[in-house]
């Protein structure tokens, strides 16, 4: 299967989480409405991440969700990154005949809702300095990973 990444708009995410950025004038963007935690036992996580890009078009077999929690990636510094996202099956894993990949600018985070089925972060222009936040309670419940079939996403003309 082969996914085309789009530019990363409000709209076109709003089914999977919201689209992250910092006001275009000064002020303040308040972003709480995004988040949550479906576990009251679950303590909020803040975490760092480095990552060197990935070459294009990206070729994997793995998507994740953190079934309780919202997470968010909110870029510090680095390029144009990929959110690639999936609705859930009928068997209740990810529907990768549905799934969409979206390309991101560099001042351009995400949230993705509690339960959404996504890939591993990846970058593909330069390193990226990333902060991660959502919420953890110590069980497996935390994150789940699995395996899907084959897929590979690039870019479409537009965006490479």
């Amino acid at each position: 299967m082969r996914l085309i990444a789009k530019p990363l708009t409000s709209e076109a995410f709003a089914e999977f989480g919201d689209v992250l950025s910092a006001p275009p004038t000064p002020g303040r963007i308040y972003a709480e409405a995004a988040l949550s935690s479906r576990r009251a036992q679950a303590a909020p996580s803040l975490s760092f991440t480095f990552k060197t890009p990935n070459a294009l078009p990206i070729l994997s077999t793995t998507m994740e969700r953190h079934q309780y929690s919202s997470q968010s990636f909110v870029p510090m510094g680095g390029g144009r990154w990929i959110a690639i996202v999936a609705p859930h099956a009928a068997d209740g894993g990810p529907d990768m005949a549905k799934a969409r990949a979206f390309v991101a600018r560099a001042d351009q985070g995400v949230t993705y809702g509690a339960n959404v089925w996504h890939h591993p972060f990846t970058v593909i222009d330069q390193p990226g300095r990333f902060a991660v936040f959502m919420w953890k309670d110590g069980t497996t419940t935390d994150e789940e990973f699995v395996e899907v079939a084959p897929f590979e996403v690039d870019l479409d003309g537009d965006a490479a």
